[in-house]
């Protein structure tokens, strides 16, 4: 059996070393050459999804930083917590840096004799896998720009979050560390992301990205809700556009779009990949109870993926636009009976149970 992955990043390196591993042949392509240029950047991984990838032999236990506690502020209400998730002695979710992820997987594929990273003529390249005029039984692409996402793929629900993302990785005095925050601030939601026990991630997600921002202000707002660090240095700041997206369909004749393709959101709860990690665990599901029984990998099986996972994607990603816009429209207002909201659902030991597993999940 033989499987293409389009695109090269983190999503495409995990399902690549997991499919691998069930001894199908991976070739990996990318039309540009893959330099991992932002060091400022963290993925969160589900204690769920840690779990899955460990069972699929991507044991990343020692290479993540545990989360153990997640607190929530609005900007009305900045000395006090909204929403405290936490402590627990178990984590809660785990935090590791882009570009360690991508060394780790690199290395791990390498090694790996079922993979290989193949370099064709563009052009002719995608012209095959339209034909189907090439040697593998799936196409899975992962590139939401590319001629077959343009081509095949455009069917979809788009949201312009009217936001850009900026990045920052503070180096600190060594702590603790375990407790994630985020702050709805006059300009939008600012997470705070521990690396190690001296470093943290910081992510702010700035409203109206036609308003122009200052690194300065960016910087002066890190520092005013900046609750537990003694800051030694901050790093150059990286930014980008928010977009989301969610395609209406998953597939078309063997070709199935995955990872960003299939679906982007708001980075507010850092739950971007781990989507992807559910629909990966899914598909390989799916793959082991095709090879337990001796049938092939055919397209059908996209149909099957298709109608295990879309509904859950669906409410997911308008969960968590709905979260986004109730903290903007409340920054916005004020709104009057958020006090008493947040106070019920801090005091409510069922909403805190089923919303901790709905993160971890994706579902209740």
């Amino acid at each position: 059996m033989n499987i293409c992955l389009i695109g090269y990043g983190i999503p495409s390196l995990l399902l690549g070393n997991i499919l691998s591993n069930k001894n199908i042949k991976i070739s990996i392509f990318d039309e540009k050459n893959y330099v991992n240029k932002v060091n400022t950047r963290t993925v969160g991984i589900t204690k769920n999804n840690l779990e899955f990838l460990k069972k699929e032999n991507i044991d990343l236990k020692k290479r993540v930083w545990p989360i153990k506690n997640i607190k929530i502020y609005n900007n009305e209400q900045n000395s006090n917590e909204i929403l405290n998730f936490g402590p627990v002695k178990d984590n809660l979710f785990s935090l590791i840096k882009n570009y360690k992820l991508i060394q780790f997987l690199e290395k791990k594929s390498k090694k790996n004799k079922n993979i290989k990273r193949i370099k064709k003529n563009k052009k002719n390249f995608y012209d095959s896998i339209i034909k189907q005029n090439h040697e593998f039984d799936l196409v899975i692409n992962f590139d939401i720009r590319n001629k077959i996402s343009k081509d095949f793929f455009y069917n979809r629900q788009n949201k312009n979050y009217n936001s850009s993302a900026h990045t920052v990785l503070l180096k600190h005095k060594k702590c603790i560390n375990q407790l994630s925050y985020q702050v709805f601030s006059e300009l939008g939601p600012i997470a705070f992301l521990p690396c190690s026990s001296t470093e943290t991630s910081v992510v702010l997600s700035i409203l109206n990205q036609e308003r122009t921002t200052r690194d300065d202000e960016i910087i002066n707002l890190i520092k005013k809700h900046n609750k537990i660090y003694s800051i030694k240095s901050i790093s150059n700041i990286e930014n980008f556009k928010l977009n989301g997206s969610l395609l209406k369909n998953y597939y078309y004749k063997n070709i199935l779009s995955f990872g960003d393709s299939l679906h982007k959101i708001h980075p507010l709860a850092g739950q971007g990949l781990n989507m992807t990690l559910r629909d990966m665990k899914i598909f390989s599901e799916l793959v082991d109870k095709r090879i337990e029984v001796g049938l092939p990998l055919d397209k059908s099986i996209l149909k099957e993926f298709e109608n295990k996972t879309k509904h859950l994607n669906y409410l997911f990603v308008n969960g968590i636009d709905f979260i986004n816009e109730f903290f903007k429209f409340d920054n916005k207002f004020k709104n009057p009976y958020s006090k008493k909201i947040f106070y019920f659902l801090e005091n409510n030991s069922l909403f805190k149970k089923y919303s901790s597993r709905f993160a971890d999940r994706g579902f209740i």
